[in-house]
């Protein structure tokens, strides 16, 4: 049930005493008994708030310590690029890293306007360095916490291949991470914010070599012959001075509708939680841009690193991100003349089967894979992925000519690529889904959480086919139980099982005592209800041991 608040404007109460936020997190020192302040990756990176002694220095410390050694054992010796996002965090945690990248004579390169740095444009940096095989390979290092609230800070490691690290990386550089707090950091090396930048430091114009490479992977002169009126909502993040520049650059109808940066995130709406979370997905977090949705052909949103997007139109307000997903693959399959009939189109294990049946039938092969980007990356990376999308508003895809664009996702791309499919087809994304709908079917899908103990979560993450007794789901024989992904065959961390009409998927939560449910039905949201019970009877049987 949303907060009363929900998608009402934010008021003083809800804001965060920065002062005190950036105070904590030089002031606190983590306590390396307690678990929830120590190192650890999620599917994103490590995060946390300075004020919960689990984003704080001397996690940085650690964590660009491990990131150096880490690196050093991999045979990486390039420069190391280095961006960070509009959290109050994350410049002080920019900051620190610096001066251990620099004290271990690891050249960092950072943003020649000394703003601030999107997610996927440090992904296009790093792959730009290492294209050709350049002998020194590069890396780089995101200070992001993505769409969280503004108390959060987060850091995230991108390996040469420019996308999220792995979990063989992950792992390795936690594990080293929490060795050095315990050992009070008695090894990291640390100089000065003035001598790294005196000496370790390069810089690098992000946006512009971003920006000018658009037109690759993008067709912005129909958009701009078209006469689009894009709205575009940095949501007080990274993307702003970007919006900015590639409507003047090319000349197009946009209007930056948000073009403030406040910590505070003061101009926000509440999600449905009642916190200030920066969630391009969110129909409580966008309703301030769904409100004006009647200026604009267009009007699109990116979270605080500019990873995510949301999609609005007149007709529909935002779309469902599993929609927009659907509408992009089946437009550029048919617009991409550069793309190779046999490439694949990913997506994750929860994301809508309305892409599984409008891949289909336009004769390509989904690749699907666990939750998380990280899993995209080997594909877009080689282009024997066209794509690669999942259901909270992340997506890459490869350039006009087949190539790699980024391998980490793209919030500023499926943006303007949502002006692209209009201009081009002179319909909106969401009449375009309509259609889709009216051909393949009206799914309803819905995620929801359930109690777990850790005890029944780690049985949930190391369920097999053959502990799963049930033969049907809501009246329909079960066609599929799967624990890998049918895609690349790795674990998914749970079970998702499939009837010729509907599927469900449980996966544990990684931070909360709990477990996810997504589920999906085309045959109506009665239907769903009935998947959603039959999924919590199955886990919850398969849990109990019994």
């Amino acid at each position: 049930m949303a907060h009363d608040r929900a998608g009402r404007p934010a008021r003083a109460t809800d804001l965060e005493d920065i002062a005190h936020l950036v105070t904590a997190y030089y002031s606190r020192i983590p306590d390396p008994a307690d678990p929830a302040q120590l190192v650890s990756f999620g599917t994103s990176g490590h995060r946390g708030s300075s004020l919960d002694s689990a984003f704080n220095e001397a996690h940085i410390l650690a964590i660009t310590q491990a990131i150096v050694e880490y690196r050093a054992s991999r045979g990486i010796t390039g420069p190391v690029y280095l961006a960070r996002d509009t959290h109050a965090l994350s410049e002080p945690a920019w900051t620190t890293a610096l001066e251990v990248l620099a004290a271990n004579d690891v050249t960092a390169i950072i943003d020649a306007r000394d703003r601030y740095t999107p997610t996927p444009a440090l992904s296009h940096a790093v792959l730009r360095h290492n294209r050709g095989g350049t002998r020194h390979q590069a890396d780089g290092i995101v200070v992001t916490p993505s769409h969280n609230p503004p108390r959060d800070g987060g850091f995230k490691y991108n390996p040469p291949h420019g996308g999220p690290a792995d979990t063989i990386a992950t792992d390795a550089i936690a594990a080293r991470a929490n060795e050095l707090l315990r050992t009070g950091l008695a090894e990291v090396r640390r100089t000065s914010l003035a001598h790294a930048l005196a000496t370790n430091v390069e810089r690098y114009d992000y946006l512009d070599r971003y920006i000018s490479d658009l037109p690759n992977v993008l067709n912005l002169d129909a958009i701009r012959g078209a006469g689009i009126r894009l709205g575009a909502d940095p949501m007080g993040g990274a993307s702003v001075d970007y919006w900015e520049e590639i409507g003047q650059r090319y000349d197009l109808e946009l209007e930056v509708v948000n073009p403030f940066v406040d910590p505070t995130w003061r101009f926000m709406t509440l999600d449905a939680d009642g916190r200030i979370r920066m969630d391009p997905s969110s129909r409580y977090a966008m309703a301030s841009l769904v409100a004006i949705r009647d200026d604009y052909d267009v009007a699109t949103a990116n979270d605080a690193d500019a990873d995510r997007h949301g999609i609005v139109t007149p007709d529909a307000g935002l779309m469902n991100p599993n929609h927009y997903l659907a509408v992009a693959i089946e437009y550029m399959i048919a617009n991409r003349m550069g793309w190779d009939a046999l490439t694949k189109i990913g997506k994750t294990v929860v994301t809508s089967s309305m892409i599984d049946r409008v891949v289909g039938v336009l004769g390509r092969d989904v690749y699907e894979v666990p939750v998380g980007f990280k899993w995209f990356v080997p594909g877009l990376f080689s282009g024997s992925l066209a794509f690669g999308g999942e259901e909270s508003a992340g997506a890459s895809f490869l350039r006009m000519d087949g190539t790699v664009w980024t391998t980490d996702k793209d919030g500023i791309l499926c943006a303007l690529l949502a002006a692209e499919i209009t201009a081009v087809t002179g319909q909106s994304p969401s009449t375009r889904y309509a259609e889709l709908e009216k051909r393949y079917g009206s799914p309803a899908y819905a995620r929801v959480d359930a109690t777990a103990t850790l005890e029944q979560k780690t049985r949930l993450a190391a369920l097999t086919p053959d502990m799963i007794t049930a033969t049907e789901i809501a009246g329909e024989p079960i066609t599929g139980i799967q624990t890998r992904a049918r895609g690349n065959g790795a674990a998914l961390g749970g079970v998702k099982i499939t009837t010729e009409n509907a599927w469900f998927a449980a996966r544990p939560s990684g931070t909360e005592d709990k477990y996810k449910i997504y589920a999906e039905s085309f045959e109506g949201p009665e239907h769903l209800a009935q998947v959603q019970a039959a999924a919590e009877e199955i886990v919850g049987h398969a849990l109990s041991g019994e």
